[in-house]
Parts: C-alpha cells; sequence; structure tokens
C-alpha cells in the first residue's frame, strides 16, 4: 500500500515557490499510526489554519508564485509541500502531499520534479539524515499525534497544519548547506516509488541492536568534554524548559480566547433581541450587540495569529530542543568511543609490558610442555597486532571527533541566528496582531460612545425647543 501513497509524476506543473520567510517556522514509528501525527498534542492548537483539504490547489496558486529569477541570494533549490490527499485502502487510510521541487544543481537530473509522500517518508527522510549527519541539527518533525477519545482523523485543519509543518521542515533542509545536498533527500524529491529505497535501510532487529549499544556507550561519561559543549548542554536545558512553559502558557491563552470568543458569539444576540422589546432603549441595545460582533472578529484575528504564527514558533523550538540534546549525546558518543580504545590502547601497552617480565615457566602451557619462549612470542605478536588495530582506529575516531565538533560548532552558530531572527519576528507578529485587536475594540466603543453622545445630545435639544 506505500507504494500507491507514494506514486507520482516528474511531469512538471510549475515553479516551485520560494521557502516562506524566516519568520515563518517549520522521533518513530512505521505503521499507519504514523500519519495520525499533528504539531501539538493539544487537539486545540489543530484549529489553526484555514486552509482545507477539498481546496483546490492549481499550480498557479501557489507553486508558480516565485520564480529562480526572483531570489538575489542564488538559491538554487526551491520545494513547496501542498495539496493534501486522503487514500483509503483494505487495511488503512492515510494522506499524501504533493512536493514541488525545482532547482538548476548539476546532481539533479531534471531542473523539475513532482511527488507525492505520506508522513511515514518524511520519517524515513529525517532517519537517512541523521544517520549520514549525526552531529548535524536536522530539522525536527511535528511529534505523533496522541489520540485522546474519538476524534475525526483527517479535518481539514489537522491536514492543514501537518502540511505546513511537513512544508517548514523540508524547506529548511533545503535551506542548508550541508543537508540539501545529501542523496537521500535527492531520492526524496525525485524518486516515484520510495518503497524500494525504504526496504535498503537497516532492519528493525539491526535498529535495535544499534540502539542498545548506543545506550549502552552512553552510560559511561565522557572524561574530557569541551566546555563549550558543556555550555551548550546547560543553554539547551534552560532553553527548553522556557520554551516549554511559554508553549504551555499559549496554549492556555489560547484555549480561553476560544471560550471567551463563544460566550460573546452567545452575548451579542441577547441585547439584539432585547432592542425588539424595549423601545426607548432600542437604538443604544443595537449599537452594543453591533460592538460585541465587531470585537468578536477582532477576537478571531487576534486568535488566529496566535495559532499560525506564535504557536507554531514557540512548538517548533520545543522540539528544536530536545533534537539539539540528542545531537549534543550523539557527539558525546563519538568521543566515548574514542576514550574507550584510547584506555583501551593504555592497558594494552601495559599488557605488554608485564608481558616483557613474566615468568611463563609456571603457566598452564608450560606444564603441557610448550616453549615459554615460542609461547612469550605469540602473545607478543597477538597484543602488538591489536595495539596497531587499535592506533588505526584511534587515528579514525579522532579524526571523527574533530569533524563532529567542528560540524556542531558551525551547525549551532548557523541554528542560533536563525531561532533569534524567527522568534524575534513571531514576537513582533504577535505585538502587532495585539495592537491590531486592541485598536479595533478601542474603536468599536468609542464610535458607540460618540453615537450615544449625539443621540442624547438630539433628544436633549428636542426637549428644550418643545
Amino acid at each position: 500500500m506505500e507504494a500507491a501513497g507514494s506514486s507520482s509524476s516528474k511531469t512538471p506543473r510549475g515553479v516551485a515557490p520560494h521557502p516562506l520567510s524566516k519568520d515563518v517556522l517549520g522521533f518513530e514509528d512505521e505503521d499507519e499510526d504514523d500519519d495520525l501525527e499533528v504539531f501539538s498534542k493539544d487537539a486545540s492548537f489543530t484549529d489553526a489554519s484555514s486552509f482545507s483539504i477539498s481546496m483546490q490547489t492549481s499550480p498557479s496558486s501557489m507553486i508558480n508564485q516565485h520564480t529562480l529569477e526572483d531570489e538575489s541570494d542564488g538559491k538554487d533549490i526551491f520545494v513547496a509541500v501542498d495539496d493534501p490527499e486522503n487514500h483509503v485502502t483494505a487495511i488503512e487510510t492515510f494522506v499524501t502531499y504533493r512536493i514541488t521541487t525545482k532547482t538548476t544543481r548539476s546532481q539533479f537530473d531534471s531542473c523539475e520534479y513532482e511527488v507525492r509522500r505520506r508522513y511515514q517518508d518524511f520519517l524515513w527522510l529525517k532517519d537517512k539524515l541523521e544517520e549520514a549527519h549525526s552531529t548535524l541539527i536536522v530539522p525536527p518533525l511535528p511529534e505523533k499525534f496522541v489520540m485522546r477519545g474519538m476524534v475525526e482523523r483527517f479535518n481539514e485543519d489537522f491536514v492543514a497544519t501537518r502540511r505546513k509543518a511537513l512544508h517548514k521542515f523540508l524547506n529548511r533542509i533545503a535551506d542548508h548547506p550541508t543537508l540539501s545536498f545529501n542523496e537521500d533527500l535527492k531520492i526524496f524529491l525525485t524518486v516515484e516509488d520510495l518503497a524500494s529505497h525504504k526496504k535498503l535501510g537497516p532492519g528493525f532487529i539491526s535498529k535495535m541492536g544499534e540502539t542498545v549499544r548506543a545506550v549502552a556507550s552512553t552510560v559511561r561519561s565522557v572524561k574530557n568534554r569541551p566546555s563549550e559543549f558543556t555550555t551548550m548542554s546547560d543553554y539547551v536545558d534552560i532553553f527548553r524548559q522556557k520554551m516549554g512553559t511559554l508553549d504551555k502558557i499559549s496554549q492556555r491563552i489560547l484555549r480561553e480566547l476560544k471560550e471567551h470568543l463563544a460566550e460573546m458569539k452567545e452575548y451579542s444576540p441577547i441585547y439584539a433581541q432585547w432592542s425588539e422589546s424595549e423601545q426607548e432603549l432600542a437604538e443604544p441595545l443595537k449599537g452594543v450587540a453591533s460592538s460585541i460582533e465587531n470585537c468578536c472578529k477582532a477576537i478571531e484575528g487576534l486568535t488566529m495569529g496566535l495559532t499560525e504564527d506564535l504557536l507554531p514558533a514557540l512548538h517548533e523550538y520545543v522540539l528544536c530542543a530536545e533534537t539539539l540534546k540528542s545531537v549534543l549525546k550523539r557527539r558525546d558518543l563519538i568521543q566515548a568511543n574514542y576514550e574507550l580504545r584510547v584506555d583501551t590502547l593504555t592497558n594494552k601497552k601495559a599488557d605488554k609490558e608485564m608481558l616483557e617480565h613474566s615468568d611463563l615457566s609456571f603457566t598452564f602451557g608450560a606444564f603441557l610442555g610448550k616453549n615459554t619462549v615460542e609461547m612469550k612470542q605469540q602473545k607478543q605478536q597477538k597484543i602488538d597486532h591489536e595495539i596497531e588495530e587499535l592506533q588505526a582506529d584511534i587515528g579514525q575516531l579522532e579524526d571523527k571527533v574533530e569533524c563532529a565538533n567542528s560540524d556542531l560548532k558551525a551547525d549551532w552558530e548557523r541554528w542560533s541566528i536563525n531561532m533569534q531572527n524567527d522568534l524575534q519576528s513571531a514576537f513582533q507578529t504577535a505585538a502587532e496582531n495585539n495592537i491590531h485587536y486592541f485598536e479595533r475594540c478601542l474603536a468599536t466603543w468609542e464610535s458607540f460612545l460618540a453615537s450615544q453622545q449625539t443621540e442624547m445630545k438630539a433628544d436633549k435639544n428636542g426637549k428644550q425647543s418643545t
């Protein structure tokens, strides 16, 4: 069934859009539950988008909005995720997304591609990127959705939220100076049937073995971790706590805003109905009802701003914090393996020195009539061979540690700049949304007061003339 979900066509349908600007943001089971993922485990967050799964998404609507010539930064690969499509089979229901790519890179056989992918395919890509670049910061995917009761699995808001998150994920990879050249990314963007490539990966038992070895290795603490990585780890702990708190509070504010909006919508009709039975108060009551309706529209705008701008930014960086912790652990694992080999080499050299001064006359082999000189030579040759292998391994691991440190430091700097720009932009947008909300409400009630004052003056003048 996977092949059906991943079918595609290379027929070009237009020019891929420019990735979202920097102020817009963007770990594994391979079963149908993977397609239940959303950007937040809170169901209220999925009420965010106006995107409709039934919306017509022609090439002219999104893909053709930008061309390569529109860019001045020399970018040479553009990716867009759109057009979600339901697939129903005898055993599962899932959603695929159209991925349109336009590029001028020579590594691609064509300049335009169009494929369809499901969420499991995005998980595969993320795993392959982390496998190939263990100390680079691979952008996070939205976590899997946790069902709470009976929830509509593929409603429009759910699918729209996921589509936006997947679009951000791919565009962050496309913007990365190293990840964007990964061969598995090329396969993901261009190959029609991804199933055959996914089968080439390590099986479940192999993955489990790697996981067990990794966990066992992390039990050993790194002896000489560079202070800068300790500082990074401490920063990530604080960052994760702060972002998690902001995310939870923002989610709560959104829920309370929606509850307030629902009550306001019940509030306005009462005034309107009351005006029908109170002739003397009819105009003021109608004015209050109209003002409340305008305030409801302002609240809807504020709610949309939270769901489309601030909340995605906050929650993405909650997930980023988890990614950063994993990257730092993988760097430590590389150094721990290096230090283990160094310790083993030291022990082997000590064993060799002890052997040179040892007397093998009373060993079990000597009692069996073996020549002690030959026994010592054989053991020395074995230890020498092991020392040579360890020295070669240490040389390779030392290079690996240096590359891991260099890659992580460079990617950390890049990530920090992006994070600061993204959050600053999200906070500025939130401030503008709040100002717009309060200005609209203020203008509404000021207009109501002005109309009432005018009416009161008219009534007063009428009474005086009488």
